[in-house]
């Protein structure tokens, strides 16, 4: 099953159609026909790919009036080493490119440097001189965005950005260039993109901008009364939970029952106010402890 990061990735091409043909040519120095306009294609490619073997992402590159395809990318996020992906990548490849009836690349996609090398190995298709080497986008090749505008022309590259570059000293000037661009995203790409950059900063930025946030960040009033409202929400159903769970443990406790460490811990861990409630009702009859969790009944 995909991971979040993986799926994170791919929306992020998703969302940005250019974004394909922009790491290629920024990132990568590899030419790029002009064109006007990028579109993402279906990436069900044909039967002999199983459906949970379909690219991540198809670019299609048009030009003119006619729309003409003048190339198709191939976009794989790749997080870890598959040893299927040398055979299906090929099989990617050749089907978008009958598809569409133009060149084709394949451009594999990581945050992590190790997986990038390992994606950037030649596949050798066993035929003389046919040869496919992936063109690849590690943490190396994702630039480090700063800069307040150039964050508001491309939000998705400044995220892209942070995930790679977050746990590194420059983190928290890569955040504080997307706050600057946040409050022209729509309100699920902010959300969105605002835990993917906030997650993949060190510890230390990740505070600063929280502070920024909520002191009501002059770029991010809105945004910023939204993210210390959803805060004041999470931290009033934590308190509820805390309190209902201490309240299992005291009734178990005032009836003499002994409480094992891994009840306790569960209770404790719990975020169903559901189920602690009816651990609160079925405290007042179970014979041990134990019984608390092993119970499902109300």
């Amino acid at each position: 099953m995909p991971s979040v990061t993986h799926e994170a990735l791919v929306e992020l091409f998703k969302n940005r159609p250019t974004l394909a043909a922009e790491m290629l040519h920024d990132a990568l120095g590899q030419p790029i026909p002009a064109f006007t306009e990028a579109r993402v294609e279906s990436s069900d490619l044909a039967e002999i790919v199983p459906s949970d073997r379909r690219a991540d992402v198809i670019v299609v590159l048009l030009v003119g009036e006619q729309q003409r395809p003048a190339m198709a990318i191939v976009v794989e996020v790749q997080l870890g080493v598959d040893p299927d992906k040398p055979y299906v990548w090929p099989v990617y490849v050749s089907q978008t490119r009958a598809r569409h009836r133009c060149p084709t690349w394949l451009l594999a996609v990581t945050v992590d440097a190790e997986i990038a090398r390992w994606c950037a190995r030649s596949i050798d298709m066993g035929h003389p001189g046919l040869t496919l080497t992936p063109l690849v986008l590690g943490p190396a090749g994702v630039p480090v965005v700063t800069d307040a505008e150039q964050a508001r022309a491309a939000p998705e590259v400044v995220v892209l950005s942070a995930m790679a570059h977050g746990q590194e000293e420059v983190g928290e000037a890569i955040g504080v260039a997307f706050l600057g661009a946040a409050a022209g995203l729509d309100e699920e790409r902010r959300a969105v993109y605002w835990d993917l950059v906030l997650s993949s900063l060190n510890e230390a930025a990740r505070r600063t901008l929280e502070a920024m946030m909520k002191s009501g960040y002059e770029f991010q009033s809105e945004f910023a009364r939204s993210y210390v409202a959803k805060g004041v929400e999470k931290g009033r159903k934590e308190g509820i939970l805390e309190a209902k769970a201490h309240d299992v443990l005291t009734f178990l406790e005032a009836r003499g029952l002994e409480v094992p460490a891994e009840v306790r811990e569960r209770v404790l861990a719990s975020t169903d106010v559901a189920e602690l409630d009816r651990w609160i009702r079925r405290a007042a009859s179970v014979g041990d402890a134990r019984e608390l969790l092993a119970t499902t009944g109300s």
